[in-house]
């Protein structure tokens, strides 16, 4: 891909032009004929920005593919083939070749917690490893070229290294004896910690499990070290408090491996101190003010499940303070259960036992439901989006219950709430997502076999109910609309890997002959696409980006190659060459 000038159009049938209207007090942009009408115009309705040879994936329903798009300012100025942009090319034009590379709307994420992720990058970072001895190795390692740190923190390590999903704290006591542990898992739900760390909490076998959490013990009842849920604050509450300098520099980190992977805006999934997390908004904040936010960023603030609506008004007045520029915080997250590996995603039936048999538990909603749908009640009347995090089919009862009741008193309002995970979702509750206009927030790549998967989740669900497992297939069949985030740092932030598993329905990594998790719930790759650009787009109250239309705001992806014209298996191959927010690049790989 290089700048050139246009060398005559593809061979692809011509069809009309579209342009977006001039701003006023302009000329309008002459009509395109065969040639165009003001070839090479160097005059003040020039385009910043050309791109020709596409293809070009649209994501608008009526015109698929285009080959070429002009840009001026920020936003898309004309949609077509080569014929319809050459007259928008001025002397201070840039234009791109993209030589059979495929550009694209950028991708957005609609469930994603950058400032924590970025943080993590910066400390004892698990995420690359996934055995018990790699863990060992990074935290010795670690906590040697940290001398000076109190406390040894970090995280992303996986569940099905230990058994039952349960490291202990005498792991850490023998690598770190002198200095408090503390070790998030990939989920985010779960905690381990050392002896120093539990100590400074003032955990025994007299602490009683927190309502929302759980702390788990041996036989004796003294805690093992691993601190599920709302358990976790026990001990993350002593953590030491991030500087805002770290905090930004967390958020700007971040935001950089976003935009290498084409990412151009995301919702925010917690903004607000949760359990074990620090508040991210401060990060937000500095890095408007300082001008180095450049993605477009929707936040959901996050709704204290300990109180009740009394912190509406708070939310309110955050939401005005709070909202101004490419950062907003327009919706609520409100978070209703756990995961299932740990048996806390709200389930409709209680979970198996490692023999099969039924156990006591069903997991745990974390609000009632009654005053679930009394908050999203109120919570809609104030025009604010709910962001559901419902991942176990009980739990997505509860909030489409909810939804429901929002939308019975309050009519259908364009408050597009949103649930995310989605798990296990009973099929009488497929079609109420579009019934109720409720969004399905996807995350695609955790729907394959996997450890984790095969080891800690299927075993305790059952065949009936994992069967009904990220339904993506049943919920586009059945009209709902689909959008799609990455849970980061829960899971890779890459959308490229998600939607190699959203078509395919095996991970990216894993081997060929790897059987395909529940084949009926793949989807095409153009619906995956979808729901990464324009189904996000719609989550995210961002209507103005999501496809690539005359008028839209000029944020684009390109890719190394069109993955439409090869195997559904070599989807993941697919690399990002150039992101673009507002037609400004704000990423470029060395090959680009």
């Amino acid at each position: 891909m290089h700048v050139s000038t246009p060398e005559g159009d593809p061979a692809t049938p011509a069809t009309a032009p579209a342009r977006i209207p001039a701003p006023a007090g302009e000329e309008p942009a002459a009509a395109a004929g065969p040639r165009g009408g003001r070839s090479g115009s160097p005059g003040r309705h020039a385009a910043d920005l050309v791109f020709l040879s596409g293809p070009v994936h649209t994501v608008d329903p009526a015109r698929t593919r285009a080959s070429a798009i002009a840009v001026r300012g920020d936003r898309i100025l004309a949609v077509g083939h080569e014929a319809d942009v050459t007259d928008l090319i001025g002397p201070a034009t840039e234009v791109v070749d993209l030589n059979g590379k495929l550009l694209l709307p950028g991708f957005q994420d609609a469930h994603v917690h950058p400032v924590g992720g970025g943080m993590e990058l910066g400390q004892c970072d698990l995420s690359a490893a996934v055995t018990a001895d790699a863990y060992r190795d990074l935290i010795r390692s670690y906590a040697g070229a940290h001398p000076e740190a109190p406390w040894i923190i970090g995280g992303g390590w996986s569940m099905e290294a230990f058994p039952g999903g349960m490291p202990t704290r005498d792991f850490l006591d023998a690598i770190v004896p002198d200095r408090p542990v503390f070790l998030v898992n990939r989920d985010h739900h779960g905690g381990w910690a050392n002896s120093r760390a539990l100590e400074r909490a003032g955990l025994t076998a007299r602490t009683p499990d927190p309502v929302d959490g759980r702390i788990e013990r041996d036989a004796t009842g003294e805690p093992t070290g691993m601190l599920q849920e709302g358990a976790m604050r026990l001990v993350a509450d002593l953590l030491p408090e991030p500087t805002l300098t770290e905090l930004t520099e967390g958020l700007l980190r971040a935001q950089r491996l976003l935009h290498s992977y084409g990412v151009t805006a995301w919702q925010d999934a917690m903004l607000g101190r949760g359990p074990g997390t620090a508040d991210p908004i401060p990060a937000y904040l500095a890095a408007r003010l300082e001008g180095k936010l450049t993605a477009r960023v929707t936040g959901a603030l996050w709704w204290d499940r300990s109180r009740g609506s009394e912190q509406i008004p708070e939310l309110l007045a955050r939401r005005e303070e709070l909202s101004g520029g490419l950062f907003r915080a327009t919706s609520v997250k409100i978070m209703q259960d756990g995961i299932a590996e740990n048996h806390t995603a709200a389930m409709l039936t209680p979970y198996l036992t490692a023999c099969g048999c039924a156990s006591d538990n069903s997991g745990i909603s974390f609000i009632e439901p009654g005053d679930l749908r009394k908050y999203v009640t109120e919570l809609d009347a104030e025009g604010f989006q709910v962001h559901f995090h419902a991942l176990g089919d009980r739990a997505v009862r509860e909030a489409l219950d909810a939804v429901e009741a929002a939308r019975r008193a309050n009519g259908m309002q364009d408050t597009r709430p949103h649930l995310a995970h989605l798990q296990v979702v009973h099929p009488d509750d497929v079609p109420r997502f579009r019934k109720l206009g409720a969004t399905a927030n996807i995350q695609a790549l955790w729907a394959a076999h996997e450890p984790q998967m095969d080891e800690l989740t299927i075993p305790f669900l059952g065949p009936r109910r994992a069967a009904w497992q990220y339904p993506f297939g049943d919920l586009l069949r059945s009209g709902a609309t689909l959008a799609a985030g990455s849970d980061w740092p829960v899971s890779s932030p890459d959308p490229i890997a998600a939607l190699h598993v959203a078509v395919n329905r095996r991970a990216p990594d894993g081997p060929p002959s790897a059987p395909v998790f529940l084949p009926e719930q793949r989807i095409d790759l153009g619906s995956a696409l979808a729901a990464y650009t324009a189904g996000s787009a719609y989550a995210n109250h961002l209507d103005g980006t999501g496809s690539i239309q005359p008028g839209k705001l000029a944020d684009l992806v390109v890719l190394d190659r069109d993955p439409f014209d090869g195997p559904d298996e070599e989807i993941a191959a697919t690399r990002v060459l150039q992101t673009f927010v507002g037609g400004r690049r704000v990423y470029a790989a060395d090959d680009a």
